[in-house]
């Protein structure tokens, strides 16, 4: 690599140049660093990052200090921005901007352990979900068409309107059909040959006959591998309810006798005109069974499915706890693969080329739908970002095919090599979207005081602003006349004409954009993307045409001036581009080796803090722990001795940590001895049983009976963890906020469960059990009576309540039917049916035997 080219000035004429120089260089993160800071001596931690990160030296003044967190001009002007660091997670900075700008952010059911750890580090801070100051919402669902014309310009969501267009296996595979019949199949054929149950059946059965072979089936809206399962024939696909039904690909790419697929970090930040990015660093997920091509072990999901919420729960997975081991285990990084392949002689350029048009071609097909919702909804252009998780499988011949877009990919950090490569992504997500260094509520009252006329002018320009961004319209005067001519990328030059404020607002939104892109690849608009895509965007108004049809002719209103954003764009990015289109032919683009260069940033410390400042071998520090944790168990049944009692929400939060541990041992992440077939049995019976205490759909899968051993119990225990997240969903409904005098104070009871082990939990659930003389308090009105307990045995019998016994008889029972459950949110529903993966017939009985009692047994080693 020429070093030389880390020293070259940001001041670059055109785009294209910037981008063509900054493919090769390998310090990205050093354009990022103005050139009048003055970085001192490069020093490493004991815990240290995955490179030496330049950090500020201690004589530095305010402003200099501002300057390294914030990019775009000073603290204070209209288009700084924030800047994110990894190095904040282990060193924080004492004074940042956004703790001096009380910068706040919202998370609505999303997993935020990650995101939290990355915002605190910067001096944001979390409010309630129903405050409307905040700088950033992050939400796992849609946010509500209110919330988003609520917005102001400072505010930014992680998801555009109608997202699931594009992630709803359904909607995907109906959005690109639509695109193969409209373009052709063959510039769409990255996916399976796909069906939706039931309205498909027949298709597919005549399929089937044609040409045989097994299916994969996957529920519309799943993910984590929930309800995934492969079939031989159409007969075992259920039609109860809508699921997606795809050919399964039988020569996928193997590494060692092992399957593996690829997760891709794709950042939107517009749709028209459209922005996309993929992070130039993934995760490559293997399965950990060897893959038997002929087709007598489809019941084995460790073998033909690679998601890690499936494999991670196998005794034989090996997870790397070296951050820096990229190729070791059954995850590795996406360099790491690409490397690997380049050894054997495959060519990874033309590989990477392939899979950015996947990408690409996908967000094409889906636009549309989502573009509309913006215009509708959006009342600003940059409120709005996504950030998406492909998943893509590569076959024997080294062809790409989409599997699924995850709408909120899992930030979820369960091995180093996921802090360091998540976290290194989500610091540059977070500095290329671009959060205004602005405080919420000063903006919000100055927003208040302005009188209603100049909010209605604000309000008349806005939305005139976005229809014309989303170029559907056309003039009065345009009415009747001839489109114009479609533009070819052999005529595509930069226009001599001056431009609009808004088309200047456009072009150095993107330039900005560009210079704060960190890790991230560009890879729409891009040197040679019109003329690979460009055939596919309506030549007026540069959104996707998925019909013969102009989409100007179709739906525009005549009040507005067409506009092709699109084009826009790729005429002031890359000027040069009308003696390239003439080439015959052109080299690949010299992006493309980005994505084989080693991760050169990200966290490598754990995110656990009892953690970070011990081992695990230090047994001082653990038998101090185990002391301190006894003595608050101790503290949580004298309180209950002395008549307190744990609310419904803690006794089921302490059964939630219960099962959790249950979990680990028998998925072989503790020490515990070794875990048999007949524990897996055990479980298995449990959740049967258990499954009809909750009142989301759940219904337990038996797994096939040629499945033994440890798949086995990596299948049971992956249904386990699939009960436990439905259950912590519903124990959430139980927060009352508020201590109550009768039951234990809740700062103790949170200290307890921070300590506690699984044998403590015992305890603690069964003295509760033995004071309402019954379970029901944590395992609903199909728990057991005050007979069946055996004390610190909590799950050495299993808590049914036997037939003939009468269930009035416990003392929980009044309170139980005086207390109704809140309603369930509609996501939460969909969610737990989406675990229905089985015909109705082949479901096992969640009902309660009458006049039997069935006893589960799981020895202390378990």
């Amino acid at each position: 690599m020429d070093t030389s080219k880390l020293r070259k000035s940001h001041s670059v004429e055109n785009e294209a140049e910037l981008q063509k120089d900054s493919d090769h260089d390998d310090g990205i993160l050093s354009k990022m660093v103005n050139s009048t800071e003055k970085v001192g001596e490069l020093k490493l931690k004991e815990l240290p990052l995955v490179h030496q990160m330049k950090k500020k030296p201690e004589n530095l003044d305010s402003a200099a200090s501002h300057d390294y967190w914030v990019m775009g001009g000073p603290l204070g002007a209209r288009n700084t921005v924030l800047r994110f660091r990894c190095s904040a997670l282990s060193d924080p900075p004492v004074h940042p901007p956004a703790h001096e700008l009380h910068m706040t952010y919202r998370t609505i059911q999303a997993e935020t352990k990650l995101l939290s750890a990355v915002l605190h580090s910067h001096g944001m801070r979390e409010v309630h979900p129903n405050i409307p100051d905040f700088n950033l919402l992050w939400t796992g669902i849609h946010p509500k068409p209110h919330l988003l014309k609520a917005m102001t310009p400072y505010q930014r969501v992680n998801h555009f309107p109608r997202s699931y267009e594009l992630t709803r296996k359904d909607r995907l595979y109906k959005n690109i059909e639509k695109m193969q019949h409209a373009k052709g199949a063959k510039h769409f054929d990255f996916i399976p040959q796909t069906f939706v149950m039931p309205m498909d059946f027949r298709e597919l059965c005549s399929s089937h006959y044609r040409h045989r072979g097994p299916w994969i089936v996957k529920p519309v809206a799943s993910s984590r591998g929930r309800g995934i399962y492969i079939v031989s024939s159409p007969d075992q696909i259920p039609l109860e309810e809508t699921v997606v039904v795809a050919k399964y690909i039988e020569n996928p790419l193997l590494l060692d006798g092992h399957k593996c697929d690829l997760r891709l970090y794709v950042a939107v930040t517009s749709y028209d005109p459209l922005i996309v990015y993929m992070y130039e660093e993934g995760l490559v997920r293997f399965a950990t069974v060897k893959y038997d091509s002929s087709g007598k072990h489809l019941w084995n999901p460790c073998m033909h499915l690679c998601n890690y919420s499936i494999n991670k729960y196998h005794s034989d997975y090996i997870k790397s706890e070296d951050p820096d081991a990229e190729d070791v285990g059954h995850k590795w990084t996406l360099s790491a693969l690409l490397r690997h392949l380049r050894a054997q002689g495959t060519d990874t350029s033309f590989l990477m080329q392939r899979i950015e048009e996947v990408v690409v071609k996908a967000i094409l097909a889906s636009a549309p739908p989502i573009i509309s919702a913006c215009r509708m909804f959006v009342p600003h252009p940059r409120n709005c970002f996504e950030l998406y998780g492909f998943d893509i499988l590569i076959d024997s011949d080294l062809k790409p095919w989409l599997l699924e877009v995850n709408l909120s990919p899992s930030l979820g950090c369960d091995s180093p090599l996921d802090v360091r490569v998540k976290s290194a992504m989500l610091v540059d997500l977070l500095t290329l979207v671009g959060l205004p260094t602005v405080d919420p509520m000063l903006r919000r009252a100055n927003e208040t005081r302005r009188p209603q006329s100049q909010l209605d002018i604000l309000k008349k320009l806005n939305y005139r602003r976005v229809q014309s961004a989303d170029a559907l319209a056309g003039s009065s005067n345009s009415i009747g006349r001839k489109p114009p001519t479609v533009v070819t990328s052999s005529r595509l030059v930069a226009s001599s004409l001056s431009l609009s404020p808004e088309e200047n607002r456009i072009i150095k939104s993107v330039r900005a954009e560009f210079e704060r892109r960190g890790g991230f690849v560009r890879i729409f608009p891009s040197a040679e993307s019109w003329k690979r895509y460009g055939c596919f965007l309506d030549p007026v108004t540069g959104i996707t045409c998925t019909s013969v049809v102009s989409g100007a002719q179709l739906c525009a209103p005549p009040v507005m001036v067409l506009h092709n954003y699109n084009l826009l764009i790729h005429q002031q990015l890359f000027p040069e581009l009308q003696s390239a289109c003439k080439a015959v032919s052109s080299p690949l683009p010299d992006r493309l080796t980005r994505y084989e260069r080693a991760l050169l940033q990200g966290h490598k410390n754990s995110l656990d803090e009892r953690h970070l400042n011990k081992s695990e071998s230090d047994e001082s520090v653990v038998a101090e722990e185990r002391k301190e944790a006894t003595e608050l168990k101790n503290e949580v049944i004298q309180a209950m001795e002395d008549g307190s009692r744990l609310s419904q929400h803690q006794a089921r939060r302490a059964f939630t940590q219960y099962l959790i541990c249950i979990l680990r041992q028998i998925s072989g992440q503790t020490r515990a001895d070794s875990i048999t077939e007949d524990h897996g049995k055990l479980i298995l019976r449990f959740l049967q049983k258990a499954s009809s205490s909750l009142r989301t759909p759940f219904f337990v899968q038996v797994p096939s009976r040629k499945l033994a051993g440890k798949d086995r119990v990596a299948v049971v225990a992956k249904q386990l963890n699939d009960f436990i997240y439905l259950y912590n969903r519903e124990t959430d409904l139980y927060n009352e906020g508020t201590d109550n005098p009768s039951v234990v104070p809740g700062k103790l009871y949170q200290q307890f469960l921070a300590a506690a082990n699984e044998q403590d939990l015992e305890e603690i659930l069964s003295a509760q059990t033995r004071l309402y003389k019954c379970a029901h308090l944590y395992l609903g009105h199909s728990g057991t009576n005050s007979d069946s307990i055996q004390p610190f045995g909590l799950l050495r019998s299993l808590p049914y309540s036997p037939g003939g016994r009468d269930k009035t008889s416990c003392e929980c029972s009044v309170s139980h039917r005086r207390k109704t459950l809140p309603s369930l949110p509609k996501s939460l529903s969909a969610a737990g049916a989406s675990a229905t993966a089985q015909k109705s017939s082949n479901l096992p009985s969640t009902a309660s035997g009458a006049g039997k009692r069935q006893s589960l047994k799981i020895s202390r080693a378990l």
